[in-house]
């Protein structure tokens, strides 16, 4: 089937545009002549395999869609999303989701040629009291996670994860953007955590994406702020969902009279609990189980960064290793995916230069990363 080069021109057009890139910025970063990308933009001429190659690999997308003709594209909820809030998101962040998108698309395929298809988790809500449904929901996915009233959710990346959502830490430059999730046509639920936040705030915003994962699906793409609207409903049931499950009502209720804590004993619940104070303070607020001074007092302390831990960066890593590990996690290269991408190439389901694209690096960075994650490449 030949090339519709009018579609194949509007989606690179549409690309382009949602990065905020022009025709100069594409030729710099591909090689390609400006001039040439014009004509091909505008459907005058028909792209060579290596330029479709080369244009993928920049948009950071499967180039089957570009050489196919069908019309459903992973950027048609970027673009309802950027049209709502296209002032919040700045040209790298931009170009922070477009990575953020491809991760998912491609964690989605591994898994899936790796038969390593996830379980899922579906929550269906009853009447229209939305923090209802939120405590309802958190309660349900605790109990199917095993977790008892006390038990404190290590690792909610790898929770979440096992229900079907693909979660990516990413660094974005707007540090008031909290999250975002997005349902993908073809990797399906996705969640994007702003690596740029608190450790802690980064398993908040990853509970707050879960819940729309749970309740949201069907509407497509949203963003969360660090300082939501109080009138939305839907933020508030995300929120009142992501302060349910790391914080049950039930084992907050158990908790000594928190009225009479010190600084260091409401320091300590929060960092057992594996919140910032904040989030903890409004927690208790919400069980009615705090005055307003005790509130006051409680959400302005803060958890040292120093003592808060983060599952995707185990104490058993040394220096080197661990600020390596931080500037790929700020890339969204969690160790669940980054292994992923390793066995697939192990199992021959990816090639060489493929696994070097899904890790977003350079042939010569493959072999340092291989080396960090304890692997090897075919040769080495």
């Amino acid at each position: 089937m030949a090339i519709d080069l009018r579609l194949l021109a509007c989606k690179l057009e549409k690309y382009r545009a949602q990065l905020q890139e022009s025709l100069n910025d594409v030729a710099i970063s591909t090689g390609i002549d400006a001039a040439r990308l014009a004509e091909i933009e505008a459907g005058q001429t028909a792209p060579t395999g290596d330029e479709v190659l080369i244009l993928a690999d920049h948009y950071r997308c499967d180039f089957k869609f570009f050489i196919s003709n069908e019309q459903v594209a992973p950027f048609e909820q970027t673009e309802t999303l950027y049209r709502a809030r296209g002032t919040d998101f700045s040209k790298e962040d931009r170009r922070a989701v477009q990575e953020f998108l491809y991760l998912c698309e491609t964690e989605d395929f591994l898994m899936r040629e790796l038969d390593r298809t996830p379980g899922s988790f579906a929550f269906s809500p009853s009447g229209d009291y939305f923090k209802g449904h939120a405590e309802a929901a958190a309660s349900r996915l605790r109990s199917a996670m095993g977790h008892s009233d006390n038990a404190v959710p290590r690792d909610v990346y790898a929770e979440f994860r096992s229900t079907g959502l693909h979660v990516f830490r990413r660094k974005l430059c707007n540090s008031n953007i909290s999250g975002l999730f997005i349902a993908h046509p073809v990797a399906g639920k996705c969640a994007l955590v702003n690596y740029s936040e608190d450790v802690y705030r980064q398993r908040f915003s990853a509970a707050h994406e879960m819940a729309h994962a749970i309740f949201d699906a069907d509407q497509g793409a949203s963003v969360s702020f660090e300082r939501p609207d109080g009138t939305d409903l839907v933020e508030v049931r995300a929120n009142r969902f992501a302060s349910c499950y790391l914080m049950p009502p039930a084992f907050l209720s158990k908790l000594p009279d928190p009225n009479w804590w010190s600084d260091s004993d409401a320091i300590g619940w929060a960092n057992k609990l594996r919140v910032s104070c904040s989030a903890l303070a409004i927690a208790l607020r919400e069980a009615k189980l705090i005055d307003r001074t005790t509130y006051a007092r409680i959400s302005q302390l803060r958890v040292p960064s120093e003592v808060k831990i983060d599952p995707e960066l185990p104490e058993s890593l040394n220096a080197t290793q661990r600020s390596r590990k931080e500037e790929l996690l700020e890339r969204g290269l969690s160790d669940h995916y980054v292994a992923l991408c390793f066995e697939g190439y192990n199992f021959a389901v990816i090639s060489q230069g493929r696994l070097a694209e899904a890790l977003l690096c350079s042939q010569a960075e493959l072999l340092e990363l291989a080396n960090l994650y304890g692997r090897t490449l075919h040769g080495h």
